[in-house]
């Protein structure tokens, strides 16, 4: 279960993982939180659909819809909406309020009663989930986070978050955080680039996090991903109200990629099995045990 804020984050973060394992036969649903309603036009090529309007809160949630939907078809998972409004990203100085109805103001056990369900009805063995900063500062991306840890405790707790005819406890085994960008990824990359003579999109990125000395998180987990790539790009063309096509998420040629840095990045935060210190699989300890039954 991957549990993300908005519909595309699912396509940039860890996105070649899930289809690599949806394509080895494992069971994999992707949870988002809100429908991206207030999410900005970041394509300029964007075309609203047919028949669909993209001014009001109701028409981007139905496109978004749709962008959904055809990045999990590509990705080949499983999806599961919860239904929360998006809180936008708030900008100025002071930051005025969140909206009323976002999802970052909802109390914490409304809000995590229904991942909570999804989790007992779907029965994951691993979760994956966003850092304590969100990945980077929006409100949905925090607030995920605390959602998503509250969800891990309480699942499999029978005392909790009962409901008359909800599914029964169930408890996950492993829990991650996506990586999707660490300080030696960009480098890797970029360095790579540059020795190619081409132009990289990291520079500054990289000067800019070195010189601000944002503490890097430790990853543990590099998935091998790269055979998946295409079908990860496909998943992120298809939220065309978000990406860009020629944008900052195709700047670095695909074989350069999947030579230098062909991983999805992890790092395990929580674990009820034994673990080794490295790994390259999210199911490493799982795999042909009794708990995996």
């Amino acid at each position: 279960m991957a549990v993300h804020a908005h519909p595309d984050d699912e396509s940039s973060k860890g996105a070649a993982t899930t289809a690599r394992y949806a394509s080895e036969g494992v069971e994999v649903l992707v949870v988002t939180c809100t429908g991206g309603e207030r999410g900005d036009v970041l394509n300029p090529t964007f075309e609203v659909p047919e028949g669909h309007e993209f001014e009001s809160i109701e028409g981007r949630r139905a496109v978004r819809r749709l962008e959904m939907a055809a990045a999990a078809e590509a990705l080949g998972v499983q999806q599961h909406w919860l239904g929360f409004v998006d809180s936008g990203l708030p900008e100025g100085d002071p930051l005025p309020p969140l909206p009323d109805d976002a999802f970052a103001r909802v109390p914490l056990e409304q809000a995590a009663a229904p991942l909570v369900e999804a989790v007992r009805r779907f029965r994951p063995h691993v979760i994956t989930t966003y850092d304590p900063s969100g990945g980077y500062p929006h409100p949905d991306h925090v607030y995920c986070h605390t959602v998503s840890m509250e969800a891990w405790e309480a699942a499999g707790n029978p005392s909790r978050y009962v409901v008359e005819g909800g599914a029964e406890p169930w408890t996950p085994l492993k829990l991650y955080y996506n990586h999707g960008f660490s300080l030696k990824r960009l480098r890797a990359v970029h360095e790579a680039m540059e020795g190619q003579g081409l132009e990289s999109p990291f520079g500054d990125w990289i000067e800019s996090r070195t010189a601000r000395e944002i503490p890097e998180r430790q990853v543990t987990t590099l998935v091998p991903a790269a055979d998946w790539f295409a079908a990860r790009d496909a998943a992120l063309i298809a939220h065309a109200s978000q990406i860009d096509p020629a944008g900052f998420f195709f700047a670095v040629p695909r074989d350069v990629e999947a030579d230098v840095w062909p991983w999805d990045e992890y790092e395990l935060a929580a674990t009820r099995v034994p673990v080794e210190e490295h790994e390259d699989d999210l199911f490493a300890g799982i795999r042909g045990t009794e708990v995996a039954r």
